[in-house]
């Protein structure tokens, strides 16, 4: 099982149910037993694709392209 939950600096990211810290893209670490939940999965396939709508949420999406098809 897999708890997802955001860092300070916002970031939605996910651990193993259980597990005592996480360690964010920012630096910090952060104590996964004080943060709130908000969602639950059951394999890592689906705590990425929560973490994935967390952040499309706060930071919309984003679409890698080709340089040379920029406009």
């Amino acid at each position: 099982m897999y708890i997802i939950f955001r860092c300070d600096c916002g970031r939605a990211l996910y651990s193993r149910e259980g597990a005592k810290t996480r360690k964010c893209v920012c630096g910090r670490t952060v104590n996964v037993k004080d943060r709130r939940i908000f969602g639950r999965a059951d394999d890592f396939e689906e705590a990425s694709e929560l973490v994935r709508k967390l952040q499309e949420e706060k930071y919309g999406s984003c679409h890698f392209t080709n340089p040379s098809k920029r406009e």
